[in-house]
């Protein structure tokens, strides 16, 4: 219980600096950056409505590894140039993105395989790669909304490196660490599903997400 209040309070400090900077970029008239954060604003909302709209009980660390995400990447990345100011930013957050998207790949397919009403059984193997092929699948969906935005509107997301101003070599390391991230969530979701004796950290947020949610998991009688 104490950590979730902990949770609740880190996601509020993070949208307050937020509406700060919103309120700083209004009054300095920079309206891009009023636009920019308004949006984030929104997407950091995201949990809430989408929790609201589903009846799902969405747990504080998933609301709070949502919104510092967003507040890491678009935030301190595009709006405060960590993406230029620190040369690993970049990397980082993609792994980090593996590793929110495998999660949440693996719940998907996990919570299909557990309904009562879609009577599925998927073998262990297969959720495993399906969390694997879903985080990586959307990582390279940015890539491509990356490319699009560079080319049609001249931004600069795709981050050249130093010797190859065409971005490729980031868009690989991008979707290299993507990988990575990825794999690993789909490897330890793996070993949760075969019941190991080692608590690893997705099995504490599977089983937090699981007992939040009874209604999703209506275990099948067996026969």
């Amino acid at each position: 219980m104490q950590e979730q209040i902990i949770h609740k309070r880190i996601t509020i400090v993070l949208q307050l600096i937020l509406i700060a900077e919103l309120i700083l970029a209004l009054w300095s008239k920079q309206w891009f950056t009023a636009v920019i954060t308004t949006g984030i604003i929104t997407i950091t909302l995201a949990p809430l409505f989408l929790g609201k709209f589903f009846d799902v009980y969405i747990p504080p660390i998933f609301s709070l590894m949502a919104i510092a995400f967003i507040f890491a990447s678009l935030f301190l990345g595009e709006i405060r140039d960590y993406y230029t100011r620190f040369w690993w930013w970049d990397m980082a957050l993609h792994t980090t993105s593996g590793f929110l998207l495998g999660i949440i790949g693996f719940l998907m397919v996990h919570v299909l395989n557990e309904t009562e009403e879609i009577g599925m059984h998927m073998k262990p193997g297969f959720v495993a790669f399906f969390a694997f092929l879903f985080a990586v699948g959307f990582g390279l969906i940015w890539e491509i909304f990356e490319f699009a935005m560079d080319s049609f509107f001249g931004m600069n997301m795709q981050k050249p490196m130093l010797g190859d101003p065409s971005g490729l070599t980031d868009t690989m390391w991008d979707l290299i660490v993507d990988s990575i991230g990825a794999l690993t969530i789909a490897i330890l979701g793996y070993i949760y599903i075969k019941k190991s004796r080692k608590r690893s950290f997705l099995e504490r947020w599977v089983s937090s997400f699981i007992h939040s949610n009874p209604r999703l998991f209506k275990h099948r009688s067996k026969h």
